[in-house]
């Protein structure tokens, strides 16, 4: 987060101001950096030099991290430069080190994009709960003939940075396709709370000249998931959700569950809601989406589950089987963020996407063919996931 952020005071004397586990932190930033594109012998490389997590110190989380990607810029390497400074701010800003990592992830992003010939374009909004920044390419100029929209978000330690490879693709796409964030991560200055879900009608609103809004399609993963399931009800211009790991119910409401979540997800919920992580699951308890509104959902949903999943619950994907009527599932056999099925999560996420706005029949074609290629590869190293949903298969 930059300094030019709202500073928040915790509610509580409780929420987090202290050093995160460094062994968890290990051990969930695999995820992340297969998501960002980072090669494991990379990962272990630099983990292998983090020994604790003092802000700024040598062998500091930040600092390891920060360093190594200041290596890469120094020769020219910028896209893997900003993935490690993306990696340095994580799980969230908790002083100035990270504060630091966090500048540079957009810095060297934006010196990416402006050396490139996509045009990706720089939105700075400002929303009732904040300033919202966002990244966004195939916008229409004013006047223009509109294209559909395909809104980007990723979980509670993700920022919009990590897009730029779906960026580059909006012309090709014909689609307009903004990234965004979840509130109080990155560059989005507004707090998470029970009303989140109104921010993203208000980004539709704000995008109205330069997109067909009335075709949105939201592809939100994890925690901006849940947000986007919400904001659908009442929001009719929202025409599918695109999710992976989402919470729904039972993470909400499952008290048995609580004491199993991971700290490094409980601190950071506590940071994006400035409630102190001794409560903030408990106080969360009202977001849940109820039966009734999921069967209330009248937009498909592609939802990617990880059957071993150590933050949502297996009782939220049974909720999303039992009432949401437009829904397609695609299983793997892993932890949260399924890190060993990556790229196949990516080309359905996507195909899924064009499948809820219809048209884009040659994109759709070309997707699908390399899924069937990656599939086929799967099948034969046993990682296949499996697909259901509506219509018999999930792809």
């Amino acid at each position: 987060m930059s300094d030019d952020r709202v500073t928040r005071q915790p509610e509580e004397a409780g929420a987090p101001q202290g050093a995160n586990d460094i062994e968890e932190l290990k051990q969930f930033v695999g995820v992340h950096g297969r998501i960002l594109g980072i090669p494991p012998a990379r990962l272990r490389e630099v983990l292998g030099r983090v020994r604790h997590d003092r802000d700024g110190e040598p062998g500091s989380w930040a600092r390891e991290w920060t360093e190594a990607g200041t290596e890469l810029e120094r020769l020219g390497r910028e896209v893997e430069a900003g993935r490690h400074f993306n990696i340095a701010r994580f799980p969230f800003v908790d002083g100035p080190a990270r504060a630091d990592a966090q500048e540079r992830t957009v810095a060297s992003f934006d010196r990416w994009r402006l050396g490139d010939t996509s045009g990706i374009r720089r939105l700075d909004l400002g929303l009732s709960g904040g300033r919202v920044r966002c990244w966004a390419a195939g916008l229409a100029p004013r006047g223009g003939e509109l294209p559909p929209l395909l809104l980007l978000s990723g979980g509670i330690v993700s920022v919009k940075e990590q897009f730029g490879p779906i960026l580059t693709k909006a012309a090709r796409f014909g689609l307009a396709v903004v990234a965004t964030e979840m509130p109080g991560v990155g560059e989005n200055e507004q707090r998470y709370t029970a009303d989140s879900h109104r921010a993203v009608s208000e980004l539709l609103d704000a995008l109205a000249d330069h997109a067909d809004v009335t075709r949105t399609v939201a592809v939100m993963m994890s925690f901006s998931g849940h947000t986007a399931l919400r904001a659908a009800l009442d929001d009719r211009r929202i025409r599918g959700v695109v999710t992976a790991g989402a919470p729904v119910g039972d993470f909400f409401t499952d008290e048995a569950w609580r004491p199993r979540v991971p700290r490094v997800t409980v601190d950071t919920l506590a940071h994006l809601t400035g409630h102190g992580p001794e409560s903030v699951l408990h106080r969360l308890a009202d977001r849940a989406l109820t039966p009734k509104e999921l069967a209330a959902l009248d937009v498909p949903v592609a939802y990617t589950v990880s059957a071993r999943d150590e933050i949502v619950p297996p009782g939220d994907r049974l909720l999303l089987e039992r009432h949401v009527s437009g829904l397609r599932l695609l299983v793997h056999d892993d932890v949260h963020g399924s890190p060993s099925h990556v790229a196949e999560s990516r080309l359905w996420s996507l195909r899924s996407a064009l499948d809820m706005l219809g048209g884009h029949g040659a994109q759709r074609a070309v997707l699908g063919a390399a899924l069937s290629a990656l599939r086929a590869r799967e099948r034969l190293s046993g990682a296949a996931g499996r697909r259901t949903g509506a219509g018999g298969g999930g792809a």
